[in-house]
Formats: C-alpha cells, sequence, structure tokens
C-alpha cells in the first residue's frame, strides 16, 4: 500500500470559530491579495464542475479546460521515455476528462463518494446548506450565498476548504489556486480569523507544503486553541516532516482538546508509524465502534484494512473494505485498498478490474502504478503498453499538480525509480530528502540510489527508513536488495525474508523480485 496519506482524513464540522485581528495574513505568500469585498468572485467561483450551469456551458468549459490540461500533459511527457510517449495522447485524453469533469467520466449522476456524510465528515464544512447535499452542491451553494453576501468571512473559508476537499476526492489539482483565493478572501475581510487559518494549514498540506501547513496550523491555534481542523494538520504536518516525537505529543494534546474521529485515526497512524500496531489497531476499532456517519464509517473501516493489508492479513483486510463499502459503495480508498488486497490474495481478475474502476473515475499516481504492475505481472497481449499507459499517466498528473501548486517530488521519485526516468527520480527524492526527513522520504531516496548503482550511499536510508519499527514491506525489501548490492549476504537475508513474511503480497513485481533474491542468496550459502 502506499503511505498513508494524513491530509485526507474526515473531519466534522467546526463550532468554535474564535476569530480575532492578530496576525496579518498569509505573510510571504505571493499570490495576489484578495480584492476588494464584491469584486472578483467569479474567479473565485470559478470550475466547480457543472453547478448551477446548463449542459452546454459545461460542455464548453469542460472542452476548454481539457485543452488547457493536454497542453500541460505534453509539456510533462517531453522529458519522459520514448515509447511511454507513443501512448501518451490517448492517456491526456482521458485524464483531461477524468480531472474536469468527474460526473461525465464515470456516466453522469452525482459523484457518490462526497455525499451528504461525506460533507460533514470529510471537510468541516459548517454552513447547514452544505450539509443537505453533496460536496459539489454544496460548493454551489456557497458560491450562491457569497454572491449575495460577499462579506461573509467564514463562509468565504468554508468554501476555500471545500476546494481542498474537491481536489482531494477529485484528484483535480486545479482547485487549489481557488482554495489559496478564496482563503485569503476571508483573510482580507477578517483578518486573523482561525477558520481561514486552519484552511491555508489545510491547503498548504495539501500541497505537500509541510512546513507552511505547520506554521499555518500553529497560528490558527494561537486564535483558537481548539480549532480541530489547525489540531489534525498540525499532526499532519509533523508526521509528513518526520518528527515523530513532536507528532506523537500533538496527537496526544489533539486528543486532549478534541477528541473524536479525526483525531483518533491520526493517532493511531503515529502509533503505526512507531512500530506499535496493537494500539493502532485498538484505536481505530474504538473509533469505528463510534463512527455513525456513513462517510466517516468508510474511512474508518479503510484505514483498518490498510493496517490488515501492511501486515499481511488479507482476509481481515478484504473484510475491513467490505465494511467501507457497505458505507459507501464508491469510496475511493476502500475499492483501491480491496483490489489491492485481492491481487495480494492471488484473486488478479478482481485486483485489475477493482483498480481499472478506481483509475477510470480519478488517475492519481498511487492505483495508476499499480494497476500498471498488475498489468505487467499479467503479461498478456497488449498489457506491456497498457501498463505504460498508466505510467504516462502518473507523468501526467504530477504535471497538473504541480501547475496547481502542489509538490510531487515524492510521488515523481516512487514512480520514476522502477517505471520511469532514474536520474529524475534521484533528482526529487534528493529535492524532498532536503525538505522533510521522513521515513517515506529516506526510502524513496535509498531506492533512488539503488537505482543509479549507488548503494553504499543508499544503504544509510534504507537503515533510518526502518529505524522507527514501522512494519513496512516494501520499506524491508528495498534495504534487503541494496544490502545484498553491498554484500552484506546475511542481512540481506534477513530483511528479504522480513519482508515477505510480514506481507507477501505487497507487490505483485516486488514481491517476486524479493523471492527470487532470498531464492539465490539462500542457494549461495
Amino acid at each position: 500500500m502506499p503511505p498513508r496519506t494524513t491530509d485526507s482524513t474526515p473531519e466534522r464540522p467546526d463550532d468554535d470559530h474564535a476569530p480575532s485581528t492578530a496576525p496579518e495574513p498569509c505573510a510571504g505568500d505571493d499570490a495576489p491579495a484578495p480584492p476588494p469585498a464584491g469584486e472578483g468572485e467569479a474567479d473565485d467561483m470559478a470550475g466547480v464542475g457543472a453547478e448551477g450551469k446548463d449542459e452546454k456551458e459545461k460542455e464548453d468549459r469542460t472542452g476548454a479546460d481539457s485543452g488547457q490540461r493536454v497542453v500541460a500533459v505534453r509539456r510533462a511527457a517531453d522529458g519522459g521515455r520514448r515509447w511511454r510517449a507513443l501512448h501518451l495522447t490517448g492517456c491526456a485524453v482521458l485524464l483531461a476528462v477524468a480531472v474536469t469533469g468527474g460526473a461525465i467520466a464515470v456516466g453522469g449522476g452525482q459523484d457518490r463518494g462526497a455525499g451528504v456524510d461525506a460533507v460533514s465528515a470529510a471537510g468541516a464544512l459548517s454552513p447547514g446548506d452544505l450539509a443537505r447535499g453533496d460536496l459539489d452542491a454544496g460548493i454551489a451553494s456557497l458560491q450562491k450565498h457569497l454572491r449575495a453576501q460577499p462579506k461573509d468571512f467564514g463562509s468565504w473559508a468554508t468554501l476555500g476548504v471545500a476546494y481542498v476537499e474537491q481536489a482531494r476526492t477529485k484528484g483535480d489539482p486545479s482547485r487549489y489556486p481557488q482554495a489559496q483565493r478564496a482563503l485569503k478572501r476571508s483573510l482580507g475581510l477578517e483578518p486573523g480569523n482561525d477558520q481561514a487559518l486552519a484552511g491555508q494549514a489545510a491547503l498548504a498540506a495539501a500541497r505537500h507544503d509541510f512546513p507552511g501547513a505547520l506554521t499555518q496550523a500553529d497560528r490558527a491555534l494561537k486564535q483558537n486553541p481548539y480549532n480541530e481542523r489547525a489540531l489534525c494538520t498540525r499532526i499532519d504536518a509533523l508526521v509528513e516532516l518526520g518528527r515523530y516525537d513532536d507528532a506523537a505529543k500533538a496527537a496526544d494534546t489533539a486528543d486532549d482538546r478534541r477528541p473524536g474521529i479525526p483525531v483518533f485515526t491520526r493517532y493511531a497512524y503515529v502509533r503505526e508509524l512507531r512500530g506499535d500496531v496493537r494500539t493502532a489497531r485498538e484505536v481505530l476499532e474504538r473509533a469505528l465502534s463510534s463512527a455513525h456517519a456513513p462517510a466517516d464509517v468508510a474511512y474508518v473501516a479503510t484505514a483498518l484494512g490498510q493496517l490488515a493489508w501492511n501486515q499481511g492479513e488479507y482476509k481481515t483486510a478484504l473484510d475491513h473494505y467490505a465494511r467501507a463499502l457497505a458505507a459507501d459503495d464508491a469510496y475511493l480508498p476502500a475499492l483501491e485498498g480491496r483490489a489491492r488486497a485481492q491481487a495480494a490474495s492471488g484473486d488478479r481478475t478482481a485486483a485489475v478490474r477493482g483498480l481499472e474502476q478506481v483509475v477510470g473515475r480519478f488517475p492519481l499516481p498511487g492505483p495508476l502504478v499499480a494497476l500498471g504492475e498488475l498489468y505487467e505481472d499479467r503479461g498478456a497481449d497488449g498489457d506491456r503498453a497498457k501498463a505504460g499507459d498508466q505510467y504516462a499517466l502518473v507523468d501526467a498528473w504530477t504535471a497538473l499538480a504541480r501547475a496547481g501548486g502542489a509538490n510531487t517530488d515524492l510521488e515523481t521519485a516512487l514512480a520514476a525509480a522502477d517505471h520511469g526516468d532514474e536520474k529524475e527520480a534521484l533528482r526529487a527524492a534528493r529535492a524532498e530528502w532536503d525538505r522533510r526527513r521522513s521515513v517515506h522520504t529516506a526510502d524513496a531516496l535509498a531506492w533512488a540510489l539503488h537505482v543509479n548503482g549507488r548503494d553504499e550511499e543508499a544503504l544509510p536510508y534504507a537503515r533510518r527508513a526502518t529505524a522507527t519499527g514501522y512494519r513496512n514491506a516494501v520499506f524491508l525489501y528495498h534495504r534487503g536488495v541494496i544490502e545484498r548490492a553491498t554484500g552484506d549476504k546475511r542481512e540481506a537475508r534477513t530483511h528479504l525474508k522480513a519482508a515477505l513474511d510480514l506481507n507477501p503480497g505487497f507487490s505483485p513485481l516486488g514481491a517476486r523480485e524479493a523471492r527470487t533474491a532470498l531464492k539465490d542468496l539462500e542457494g549461495n550459502r
């Protein structure tokens, strides 16, 4: 399973607003200052799918946006491998359609993954009009409200967070600039209000600017120590920066101030990263027992599924994913997790079908790479070309994410090391390591150094990736391969065996290579 993202956990509505007049908004941000009230609503409210528009306007906008995205995709592919470019045009069209018109891409109708309960849980969207519909409809309602009441700073903050959530659930990073403008508008109307500062923290985290997320979360908490979104984003930022002791303290603080599902899930993840799987499972099980809204049930059950999958407990993982999908049968993380568990259990046909369903809706890097590897592992006629299409779409997505202001170096490093330009993988991994020193960036840098033939340099990073006790089969596999390349056969056997004992189906290609390497080492003892 890819690293669990901590900036996508459901949050509940904030009722504890305590706006004040303290700090100037967003110091150092190079985006333009918010326009005076009553001006600029068109920019801040643009591009929200088809809500409140007729079908002709929707088609015109989708065509224009798709054209811009295809251009960005083609630019991103210029430095890619030539064989990938043969399939890129078709992939670019798929991506453009998927990120500009999600409802169109899945045959019309609303996105069932962001329904009434998803709005109340996932985005902490407090206005009552959002609670009565899905996320897109809620955004449209907020826009209508703000056209009539353009000085409502709280609704501008809520709109900004809604755009962040829309970017996450639809895989559309073009929403980030819109979120930034809405949040800056809120701060222009009410400087220092904690709702907007917490929204800026969430936006920074979504863009992988974790130092910025930490700064903004601290500013929000200075205004309102009980702001749930800020408390949660502070934990997220510390985790992603690799400051695990500080993250544990932040989780304890958040649990004292605002106990609930958003905090419990983060508390569990911090424990898992430190190797305490038992506590992580207990906390998540308690969170699930307290969950009532379908969005909360789907999220927590999926987190339990991921935890079980990481331990190689595939039947348990599938049971958790089934519960998540019973609550929300279109919840993408559960669909992806189920497909990975099916693949690990040997049901490749169901796994391929499930991942095709996921990437057909929203082509994000994790499921794209997983599907590409399943195609490669299957090896049927045309599967190599299909795999290439998936890897090309990863390049396309990263280009669009960068255009939306997101940092994608970790995704680039992970995908390019195995399925792209090794030199680019190393550049991206080094850049990300310079920004944050987490176990995930340590592993990415170790593997990028390995594929570039620099195993002696890679080994300290591989050791660091496994130093917290985090039980991750991919990290153990990478460490074992690197140790084998440096001549340490004993340690290589230990870690390759540990990877396969822990999670024998951790990757269609990686697990196969781990078994081959271990067999070779055992044969040469």
